[in-house]
């Protein structure tokens, strides 16, 4: 891969929000002092806006090019829990599927050179978005109409999500069309939805982060349809995936070809979470080129796979070249590598297959790689029509297997050294 290029704000002058009229306690006011300082930064070519230590109540903020979000030690963003305070509707995504919805927390939208770092920490109230973790009858209508929006090609202008049944959380931390991200040192916790979404970008750096989200599709890190990422030295604890690497629901994928690709995690902690790294089910542009290097989970961690690999009958894309070495766990719920190809969560009844476009999945190595208790080391589930290839596990041990160690349905190129 190539080398990736990070934004360096060393030269840059910083900007204290506090000189723009942020007031410790007053939302509008620190609101509107942001995005001053932001604007200051960018119009003089490239700055630092620095957040003092305190807590500091806020609404969404906005992020433009050649700008760092700076938080001192000591310093925590407070975000509103009031839906209203993230319109007007901005192009953001909903799993996978794009969409005029709720401006996630923290946004930036083809930026370059932008950056999120420091020792302080961003958390989101969460009144509001818990209430609407549940997935009532309207909700699900809802997204089966933005479903159908996406599969007939509907302009994005037109795809409004934002109204009293859809209740479509916001990513907390969304970096949309974007090159060269660094997101460096801050602590988050709680996330309506996802936490930190790179979306067609390029050249992202997320590194000595600590997540704290135990809310529903609270994933850790998401990176979809972008290259050139490297997830390093951060701490998970989440109520979903750790890390979900990601490409597109159906046309969104089809139409903009661009693989997630280039993506490299290592010496990362996972203290709770459904997988250390899953791969899907939203694919459809395509996956390759994933390594994943000297993790951990660790004991009394709630996780279901280490590498869960996750597609269906309608997604088609491909996943390959994935490789995992030097990856330590305690018990796990299920296994060490999983491979599916029927995942279709709600959607199975939502909508019908309209069409079929399977799934290429090969060339997955696993190497050094301990687990306590598992159910099963390995499980590849795919299809007669389309069998998973060049599937490698060497040294891949666990402390006591439950069931059947290796479990396979149409593979073909299975090995284990």
């Amino acid at each position: 891969m190539p080398a990736i290029q990070v934004p360096n704000f060393s030269k840059c002058d910083s900007f204290a929000v506090t000189s723009f009229g942020a007031k410790a306690g007053n939302q509008e006011l620190s609101s509107k002092a942001i995005a001053l300082a932001i604007n200051k930064a960018n119009s003089v070519g490239g700055g630092v806006v620095v957040i003092p230590p305190g807590e500091w109540l806020t609404g969404k903020i906005h992020l433009k090019s050649n700008v760092n979000l700076h938080l001192a030690k000591g310093a925590v963003l407070l975000f509103s829990g009031n839906p209203a305070d993230y319109l007007p509707a901005v192009s953001s995504t909903w799993e996978g599927m794009e969409c005029m919805n709720y401006s996630p927390l923290i946004y930036a939208y083809g930026c370059k050179n932008v950056a999120l770092t420091g020792q302080g920490e961003i958390k989101a109230k969460m009144e509001v978005w818990q209430k609407w973790f549940a997935r009532p009858k309207s909700h699900m209508e809802s997204i089966k109409r933005l479903y159908n929006l996406s599969w007939n090609r509907t302009p994005l202008k037109d795809r409004q999500m934002v109204n009293d049944t859809a209740n479509l959380r916001p990513q907390f931390i969304q970096f949309n069309r974007c090159e060269n991200v660094l997101i460096e040192g801050i602590s988050i916790t709680n996330s309506p939805f996802w936490t930190v979404h790179p979306y067609l970008s390029k050249n992202v750096v997320i590194r000595n982060i600590k997540v704290y989200a135990h809310g529903h599709n609270n994933d850790g890190v998401d990176p979809e349809m972008s290259q050139n990422v490297l997830i390093e030295n951060c701490t998970f604890d989440q109520g979903d995936d750790a890390i979900a690497i990601k490409s597109g629901r159906n046309p969104e994928g089809w139409i903009y070809k661009t693989p997630s690709k280039n993506v490299v995690i290592r010496n990362c902690t996972v203290k709770n979470g459904h997988q250390l790294v899953a791969i899907g089910s939203e694919l459809s542009g395509g996956i390759e080129n994933v390594f994943i290097d000297s993790c951990e989970v660790l004991n009394g961690a709630k996780l279901d796979h280490l590498i869960f690999i996750k597609t269906n009958e309608r997604m088609g894309g491909y996943v390959k070249n994935i490789y995992a070495s030097h990856i330590k766990s305690g018990k796990i719920d299920l296994g060490i590598l999983g491979i599916e190809t029927d995942v279709l969560y709600q959607w199975r009844t939502l909508v019908p297959t309209y069409e079929k476009r399977l799934t290429p999945i090969e060339d997955v190595f696993l190497e050094h790689i301990m687990a306590a208790d598992v159910k099963f080391v390995s499980r590849i589930l795919a299809q007669k029509e389309l069998p998973v290839k060049n599937i490698v596990l060497k040294d891949v041990v666990a402390s006591s297997v439950e069931g059947e160690k290796y479990i396979q349905e149409n593979v073909q190129g299975f090995r284990v050294d």
